[in-house]
């Protein structure tokens, strides 16, 4: 099959490059997280990274070359098959640190909650792509996004992972308020969430609900629910303008930060690179998520608009999330930067939703 010239001359460098240099500094991240000095220069978790980030590169581009408006088609499909993945980690899921959320394939530990992500945002899209009714959407035409919201959304906190749930919680009202509400229907769901707060508290685990506790005061308990804030604070805080150099952080290299290659991945940056590197990498996002949003003001269609907004949402708040609870600004919930930090099922997911917000992009010229 002859690949068409236009998906060349209209593809979209701004966001391949940007994603080269996020996974870039994801990859030397991961390094000076797992650098035990020179003796052993290269851990086992680089170069799975480095794998990962070929295999993602691979995906982007393929998906780049897939008609985004066939999604439309697939949509709930893809949502049956992400749903039956989250079931299959309850029944034969591989456990870590007292949570279940991957599923051992033999060379790869699939995380399904990442590929929830992309599904959610495809059967939202999937839902709202027709003009809403005038007046916008009503309360009663939220029953049915809110029960595809609610099925991984309780399998995935059965795992559990608060954050990730969190993710898929906020895409879905991202996406529900820009496809058109009426107002009388944002008030009565401002209230039900409201409501439902207590409910939640309830429901927590108890190590959850100490973190909300430390976020208010880290110090209440400095060596256990305080810990990860005050030990993340600290390498940020040591860094100072310029950071100490590329492998000289001496909060990861002493192992007082806690997930250094994963929640806190930031931190490790922010130490070695000081506040001029964590501008740059802030600044790359800010970019890619400004792209996306431009992609989905100047695209034609409903669907891809709001696709591509699905998209971006993933971004924006995993970034804002992730950065907030390493800066002590939120409670930490468990949520990965995305592309930085190490994770196959993380970064090949992110490769994905970026290969598809090119192919919305490429298309706004062929209709």
């Amino acid at each position: 099959m002859a690949l068409d010239r236009r998906l060349v001359v209209r593809f979209d460098w701004t966001i391949f490059w940007i994603v080269l240099a996020l996974a870039g500094i994801g990859l030397l991240s991961v390094m000076s997280a797992s650098y035990r000095g020179p003796h052993k220069p290269i851990d086992p978790l680089v170069v799975r990274q480095l794998i990962w980030i070929a295999a993602g590169l691979v995906a982007m581009l393929v998906v780049m070359l897939f008609d985004y408006r066939a999604l439309a088609t697939y949509a709930y499909p893809f949502y049956v098959i992400a749903v039956a993945l989250l079931i299959a980690v309850e029944v034969i899921g591989h456990s870590t640190g007292g949570s279940r959320r991957w599923i051992n394939l033999g060379f790869f530990h699939l995380e399904p909650s990442e590929l929830a992500k992309l599904a959610v945002v495809l059967v939202m899209v999937r839902y709202f792509r027709e003009e809403p009714p005038k007046g916008g959407w009503s309360l009663r035409q939220m029953i049915i996004p809110a029960v595809l919201l609610g099925v991984p959304v309780a399998l995935v906190l059965k795992q559990p992972d608060l954050g990730t749930a969190l993710i898929l919680i906020l895409i879905t009202v991202t996406l529900v308020f820009v496809s058109g509400l009426n107002s009388r229907t944002m008030i009565a769901l401002a209230v039900a969430a409201l409501c439902v707060m207590p409910l939640g508290w309830h429901y927590m685990k108890p190590y959850q609900r100490q973190r909300l506790v430390s976020f208010v005061n880290p110090q209440a308990d400095p060596l256990g629910s305080g810990y990860h804030i005050i030990q993340s604070e600290i390498a940020i805080g040591s860094g100072g303008p310029w950071g100490k150099g590329f492998l000289k952080g001496t909060q990861a290299r002493l192992n007082f930060l806690p997930e250094q290659s994963t929640d806190f991945i930031f931190a490790v940056f922010a130490e070695e690179f000081g506040l001029a590197g964590s501008l740059l990498l802030i600044g790359l996002y800010t970019i890619l998520i400004a792209r996306g949003a431009w992609i989905a003001r100047h695209t034609r269609d409903r669907f891809g608009a709001l696709l591509a907004i699905g998209l971006v949402a993933i971004v924006f708040w995993q970034v804002a999330i992730n950065i907030g609870m390493a800066t002590g600004l939120l409670p930490v919930v468990g949520i990965t930067l995305p592309l930085v930090s190490y994770g196959g099922s993380s970064v090949i997911a992110m490769m994905i939703a970026m290969g598809l917000l090119i192919s919305i992009n490429i298309r706004r010229y062929f209709f």
